[in-house]
């Protein structure tokens, strides 16, 4: 494949009917006809006012009977006509390079006047500048070849230094093949073959075990390679993989792909192996260090690889290494852009993640429908923000447990820890009190703007321990770090303050919005109304469990949401829209941990948001639950390619990021599918149970809940903000308060408590995403596409 530095160009497709037909094109002719008229201009890799790198496809539509060959194509006044042929495809294709920043003109034109021409404006950004933001986060420290030790830096896994602060770098590719040797026990493994150079090991080399190999053009022999068979493809090809690495806005990202050496591979002229198809690889956790870092995701993805798929991974859609769900839109938009230009048109991008992965892969499909068109999910949770209820409820839960409040409630009842423990669980909606202990630990300090000494919860009656580790979010040196005292303008390193163009500023503050809200929540309500505890118990609990300020301090009074917070996730889709989602088609894969924090009840909160907001339909949405003893990644994506396949011929996109409706996805739903399980006793997994009644009744597969959800809240758990109703002790049945006990749930829910009947949220609306942040936070939405106009 021809490759190009990271300069400028511009492919532009021809399309015309009668090509290379038709007379009377002599404009000296007396007889010549008038010029025909309906040439227009269309972008295929994107839309034309965001166009990045100085490319992007184009389509000219010619009016029926123009010649291509009287074609004259230039942009910005530059004739770049000669680069155009009449390809195998029956489409004239050329390049055309050097558009420059800002806005460019294309103009299309007939060299003999024989058709009307068309112009059109193309607004051209840098691959690493911000597009959908006004801004990207500063200080953000580029990755180098080798570890940097006089600057602490990341080993980027390129041989060459960014050339700018934007971590500008050249692009480089590596060739690797699949042994014979099979995976597993005793085998090879899929790991990278080319590690990230460290300290103590400046110079790795491709580990022994590894099933990828380095494959050396003219040495390498065809004996030692494996083959496989694309989708698609009825003969089998030699398995050897091109690994292109690079930087697109300002993450690292490797694009992984069949490829036979001894032949081309041109944008119009793809190798027939590959499929047409991405897969998209979102990496987990959660995280917003200012560290340029290698992807967490990986390439090396044998079931999308083999299946004549391409692998993209970029670290900025890696959720520990960004949590700015809009720059992880960006960034998707900028790699689907880049693959179109380079390696040819699509037929399908497909997100593929667990946990963080998910969350990235819901997001993007909420906050810009259209970019993917297709989920994979892991280990689902809907969003970030909502994902935040639980995990800051499960902070102040574990910390109250915690205090001398509770702590001397349950000496003075002189109950056993395996009754505390079961009081715990009932309170907190979970299999037992650890999954708690799991978020605050996992997760508790991710919204520490500051340097902060992690509180750990250090065994299963829940005692606390202090790091003694001064550590940030940014992991930057501690000094450059907000302090609310001694450094109140540093930078702040929490989740909302890494996306800051996108939340903006709490007037009167330096910090970005929030959502963190827990007024008027009744913790523990549903487990007082069955008795797990009791009336003074629900009231010492609410009186103590207080809330976070917005440093993610605990204190004594609830947490309060800005209200430009609020508004903002529910309209630009970073709390994921129902509406947004089922315009794709969702398969989610569902194994449990109901003692870590991947939670069974986590994607039927997806349906039930689906359900909520079209017309109770959540069809475009397949669960497939197991124990975890099976891989179903396989099956996912043969069911998925089949269902692109269909929504290619029964519902083709107009342009790339097109938006399907959830009457086309259902339409196109292929008969694999389908909900089902595997129950634990079925150790062969043979028999695929599609009664959700008997799944829900396996021990592992058994739906619970939340500490939100225990207090009345829905399961689709996107309330960010309740709204209040007046204290009423009626509403709590046959449940006797003394009067010392009215007093104090009187003085912690002064304002009222949560009015869970009452539909939404404070503040809630429905998306209208996407929005662009361009111009600042709080976003607006798009425009109208540019479209080309006569000349």
């Amino acid at each position: 494949m021809m490759r190009r530095g990271r300069g400028a160009r511009l492919v532009l497709l021809v399309a015309a009917t009668g090509l290379l037909s038709g007379c009377g094109d002599d404009e000296n002719s007396p007889t010549a006809a008038p010029p025909l008229s309906g040439t227009s201009i269309k972008i295929l890799s994107g839309r034309a006012d965001m166009v990045t790198d100085g490319d992007a496809l184009v389509e000219v539509v010619l009016p029926t009977g123009a010649v291509p060959a009287n074609l004259r194509v230039a942009v910005g006044g530059r004739d770049q006509s000669s680069n155009f042929a009449l390809r195998s495809n029956g489409r004239v294709t050329g390049l055309v390079s050097g558009l420059a920043a800002g806005a460019n003109v294309i103009e299309v034109t007939a060299t003999n006047n024989s058709f009307a021409g068309a112009r059109l404006t193309l607004t051209n950004a840098g691959i690493n500048a911000p597009v959908l933001l006004s801004s990207h986060i500063n200080p953000y420290i580029c990755a180098t070849p080798q570890p940097g030790t006089a600057t602490v830096t990341n080993a980027s896994g390129l041989s060459t230094a960014p050339t700018d602060t934007q971590c500008t770098t050249r692009t480089e590719t590596k060739l690797y093949y699949r042994t014979l040797t099979a995976a597993g026990t005793g085998g090879c493994a899929f790991v990278l073959p080319d590690p990230s150079p460290t300290a103590a090991n400046p110079n790795p080399t491709t580990p022994a075990n590894s099933c990828f190999q380095p494959y050396v053009t003219g040495t390498t022999q065809a004996a030692l390679i494996a083959t496989t068979t694309p989708i698609g493809v009825t003969a089998a090809v030699p398995y050897i993989v091109r690994v292109e690495r690079g930087v697109i806005n300002r993450g690292i990202y490797d694009l992984a792909v069949l490829f036979d050496p001894n032949r081309p591979w041109t944008f119009e002229s793809p190798q027939p192996q590959w499929a047409g198809k991405v897969v998209h690889n979102f990496g987990g956790s959660t995280g917003q260090p200012r560290f340029q870092a290698r992807p967490n995701s990986s390439w090396v993805d044998d079931t999308a690889l083999s299946r004549g798929y391409m692998v993209a991974v970029n670290s900025l859609t890696d959720s520990a290494n960004n949590s700015n769900r809009v720059l992880v839109a960006e960034t998707v938009m900028k790699m689907k852009e880049h693959i179109i230009e380079q390696y040819g048109e699509l037929r399908g991008y497909i997100g593929n993640g667990a946990s963080g992965g998910a969350i990235n892969q819901n997001t993007v499909a909420s906050i810009a429908p259209g970019l993917l068109d297709g989920l994979q999910i892991q280990l689902d949770f809907a969003d970030s923000v909502t994902t935040a209820i639980e995990v800051s409820d499960c902070v102040q839960l574990v910390n109250f447990y915690a205090g001398p409040a509770w702590t001397g409630l349950m000496r003075q009842q002189g109950l056993s820890q395996a009754q505390i423990n079961a009081k715990k669980t009932a309170i907190n909606g979970h299999l037992d009190q650890l999954g708690c202990h799991s978020w605050s630990n996992a997760f508790g300090s991710a919204n520490k703007p500051g340097n902060y000494q992690a509180v750990l919860v250090i065994n299963a009656a829940g005692a606390l321990f202090t790091s003694p580790t001064v550590t940030n979010n940014c992991r930057l040196p501690a000094a450059q770090v907000y302090d609310p005292a001694s450094n109140p303008g540093g930078i702040r390193c929490s989740d909302p303050d890494a996306a800051i163009a996108v939340w903006g500023t709490a007037p009167g503050t330096n910090r970005a919005n929030q959502t963190n809200d827990n007024v008027g929540v009744q913790y523990g309500l549903k487990a007082l109304q069955s008795g797990a505890i009791t009336a003074e118990e629900f009231v010492t609990l609410n009186e103590g469990v207080g809330g976070s300020d917005a440093d993610s301090n605990l204190i004594p009074q609830r947490s309060t949401a800005d209200a430009e917070g609020l508004r903002i996730a529910y309209r630009a889709g970073i709390l994921v829209s129902g509406t947004q989602v089922s315009r794709v088609p969702i398969i989610d894969q569902r194994t449990p941990d109901e003692q870590g924090i991947h939670y069974n009840w986590r994607s039927f909160s997806q349906r039930d948001r689906l359900a909520r907001d079209n017309g109770g339909n959540f069809g475009n949405q397949v669960i497939w639950r197991s124990n975890g003893g099976i891989s179903l990644a396989s099956r996912s994506l043969v069911a998925m390619d089949t269902w692109l396949n269909a929504l290619n011929a029964q519902a083709p996109k107009a342009s790339t990021n097109a938006v399907r409706n959830q009457a086309q996805i259902l339409a196109a739903k292929p008969a694999a599918a389908f909900d089902f399980c595997y129950l634990s006793t079925d150790t062969s997994y043979s028999t695929q149970v599609r009664d959700f009644g008997i799944c829900d009744s396996d021990p592992p597969l058994v739906i619970r809940s939340s500490p939100r959800q225990v207090a009345g809240g829905p399961r689709a758990e996107d309330i960010l903000k309740c709204q209040l109703k007046a204290l009423n002790f009626a509403d709590y049945g046959n449940i006797t308060f003394t009067t010392e006990q009215q007093s104090r749930l009187r003085a912690v829910f002064a304002g009222g408590v949560c009015d869970w009947s009452r539909p939404g949220g404070v503040n809630q609306e429905p998306s209208v995403s996407p929005l662009n942040f361009a111009a600042g936070p709080g976003g607006v939405p798009f425009a109208a596409e540019p479209v080309s106009t006569p000349i």
